[in-house]
Parts: C-alpha cells; structure tokens; sequence
C-alpha cells in the first residue's frame, strides 16, 4: 500500500516548515554574533575615548591659561560623550542582542513541536506498512478473507487497519498544530525582527543626537582659546622671573650715568668757559700793563732831551 496523497502532502510542508526553522535558527544566531561584535567594538572605542580624555588632561596642565582651560573643558566634553555611549552600549545589549539570544529557545520549543508531528507521522507510516504486510500475507479481496476459518487473521487485519485510521488522525491533528504554531512563529519572527531593527536605530540616533549637541560645544570651547594671550603668557615665560627687575636696575643704572654724563658735561662747559674768560681778562691786563709800559718810556726819552737842550 502506497502513501496517500494526503500523507504525501504533509511530509512536503514538513520539510518546509523544518527548513524554515533552520534559517531563522542560522541567520538569528549570526546576526546576534555580528549585533554582539558591534557592541564590543563601541564599548573599545568607549574605553579608548576615556584614555584620550586622561590624556588630554595631563597634557593640558602642562600648558598656558587659556589653553589649559579650553583642552580641559573639551576633554570634559569629550567624557560626557563617552557616558553617552556607556548606555547606548547598554541599551543595544538589552533591546537588541538579549532578544536575539531568546530565539535560540524559541527555535528549540520549534523543533520540539516539530518532531512531535514528525513521530505521529511516523507511526501513522508504520500503522500503514503494517496493514500491507497483512494484505500481502493473503492478497486474496476481504470476502475471501471473511469466508475462511482464519478468525484470527481477520482480527488482525482489522486491527491494523484501526491503528493506521488512528495514525491517521493523530498525525493529521498534529499537522494542524504544528501549522497553527508555525504560523504564529513566523508572524512573531516578523514583529521581532521589526522590533529588533527598530530599537536598534532607536539607540543609534539618541546617542548620536546626544553626541552632536556635545560635539558642538567641544568644538566651541577649544576655539575659543584666546591666542594672543596665551602668546604674551608663552613669551613672558621665555624669561626667568627676575629678568624684568633686572632690567629696570640696568635701565635705571643707565638713565643715571647718562645724567651723570650730561651734569659733568655741563660744568665741565662752564668751566671752561670760566676759564677762557680768565684768560682773555689777563691778555687784556697784560695789554694794557704793556701800553703803560711804553708811554713810561716815551717819558722818559722826553724829560732826557729837555735835559741835553738845557745843558747845551
């Protein structure tokens, strides 16, 4: 006895259905290992983002005011950002990757469902065999059957046919099960997937429309940074503390000698001066002491002549 239409049928949507639960089973398994990677790679990239925080903190005590205070507030930035992602980490394990997870019992209880149709099915083809063989053992038609003596063979045959109607219907009300809980768990695989891919968006944007907000002020602090006067700070700082006092002394130490210069060059002026009217006081003295002299002189000569003229 061949299988029926029927029984053929049913094995046909069996296999399908058990296809169907082996493809949900590898690409939802793949997907939460890939969901699973990204996760651990955005909670490295957290962890990598808090040692250049550190970082920038160290560095930015080693510099001038301004900019200290601009790398300080955008490593703070920088910090808050990484909290940020500290919950979209969060997040994602908990709406994405755990619902993944989840469908490996799903699948499960699916293939428990699945080989309970499978068994019924499977008893129902042996009720079936069963039932041949005892034809084949006389392949006369059921009168002929009937008109021997044989009760028990009767009994027999009957009670395989009995078995296979029971077969039957069990397999053919395990079918229906099983179709009613393979329609309900594709329509649920659909609405998780929906679900799944949505949350995971979801927690993208919030923590990217939350870093964008903080990004923009960590850009603002660090170009607010004043130059020229941290430019003035870095060149005051290539003298040592006591250079400008130094230089005042130095300074002051000239203004004097040049002072000093200027007195000394004034009276030394004067002095002279003095002096070069001394001595055109003493050549006009001396002149006039010489003009006397000679008009003596003259005298003189004169009074000796009148003395000759009166001897004579």
């Amino acid at each position: 006895m061949s299988r029926t239409p029927d029984a053929r049928a049913r094995d046909g949507q069996t296999r399908k259905i058990q296809e169907n639960i082996t493809n949900v089973e590898k690409h939802f398994g793949e997907m939460c290992q890939m969901f699973a990677a990204y996760v651990r790679k955005t909670a490295r990239l957290r962890d990598k983002a808090d040692v250049l925080v550190r970082e920038i903190n160290v560095y930015a005590d080693t510099e001038t005011p301004n900019l200290k205070r601009g790398m300080k507030q955008f490593a703070d930035h920088l910090a808050k950002i990484q909290d940020y992602r500290q919950a979209e980490v969060e997040r994602l394990e908990a709406k994405v990757i755990e619902p993944l997870k989840s469908y490996g019992a799903v699948v499960k209880r699916k293939r428990e469902d699945l080989k309970t149709t499978q068994s019924a099915r499977d008893r129902e083809a042996k009720q079936m065999a069963q039932l041949e063989r005892t034809r084949q053992r006389n392949p006369s038609d059921r009168q002929i059957i009937v008109s021997l003596p044989c009760f028990a063979f009767i009994l027999q045959f009957y009670d395989a046919e009995s078995e296979l109607q029971r077969a039957t219907m069990d397999a053919t009300r395990t079918t229906r099960q099983l179709e009613e809980t393979i329609d309900e768990f594709e329509k649920q695989k659909i609405r998780d997937i929906k679900k799944i891919f949505g949350e995971f968006v979801t927690v993208e944007m919030s923590f990217h429309a939350k870093a964008l907000e903080v990004y923009t002020l960590a850009y603002q602090s660090i170009q607010n940074v004043d130059e020229e006067e941290d430019l003035e700070v870095f060149r005051s700082s290539l003298h040592p503390p006591d250079y400008q006092s130094r230089l005042d002394i130095v300074r002051a130490n000239s203004k004097t000698s040049l002072d000093r210069t200027g007195s000394f060059l004034s009276t030394s002026g004067t002095l002279q001066q003095q002096r070069a009217s001394s001595r055109l006081t003493r050549r006009e003295e001396e002149e006039e002491d010489d003009e006397e002299d000679e008009d003596e002189s003259e005298e003189e000569e004169d009074d000796e002549d009148e003395d000759t003229d009166d001897r004579n």
